[in-house]
């Protein structure tokens, strides 16, 4: 099956908009001859200087630059010391930083490659959380400014829909920032 790579164009839009449109794409993460996939169920926007619960609300740091880059690379950090996440940079040109946090994925391709990373067998809890999706895709610092558009080994794919409505609600696991219903999902 041929898989249509989203566009730098796709990613250089409101974030928030990227947040609801990303819903239903597939991340795809290539190991040697094994693809690992999944279609995006959750997501979060966080943008720049409207956004207290934003990494890049204050100011570009080494952690947040790629936030501040092109559209369309990876945002990987680590966070609590022991975990994690995966972000695609998106922002229209009126924020100079702005990142999606992938929170959930319905698993696709794979799945036996996730199991053991995630030494669980447990589809429904393979990749329901930020942390959980990067172990289970084997996805580390090294991929932290990885380009979504042009990547042999990561990327992000248009072939799948949304099978039920959107739900918007505040973001999680965050204090400030609160009122903004950034977060969205694909409620089934």
């Amino acid at each position: 099956m041929v898989r249509t790579r989203l566009s730098r164009e796709f990613y250089a839009r409101n974030t928030v908009q990227v947040a609801k449109d990303l819903l239903g794409k597939t991340l795809v993460r290539k190991i040697g001859k094994k693809t690992l996939s999944g279609i995006i169920t959750e997501t979060e926007a966080y943008r720049h200087s409207d956004d207290p619960a934003s990494h890049a609300f204050r100011s570009m740091t080494e952690r947040n630059k790629a936030m501040f880059g092109e559209v369309g690379h990876a945002y990987v950090y680590f966070t609590y010391g022991m975990h994690y996440c995966v972000n695609a940079v998106a922002k229209s040109k009126n924020f100079q930083a702005g990142a999606v946090l992938i929170r959930t994925l319905e698993p696709k391709d794979g799945i036996d490659v996730m199991i053991q990373n995630r030494k669980t067998d447990n589809i429904s809890n393979l990749t329901n959380g930020p942390a959980k999706i990067t172990i289970a895709l084997g996805i580390t610092k090294m991929h932290y400014g990885e380009d979504l558009v042009n990547s042999s080994y990561l990327y992000i794919t248009d072939e799948d829909k949304i099978n039920g409505k959107i739900s918007t609600g505040s973001r999680v696991g965050i204090k400030k920032g609160t009122e903004k219903l950034w977060n969205f999902k694909i409620k089934t």
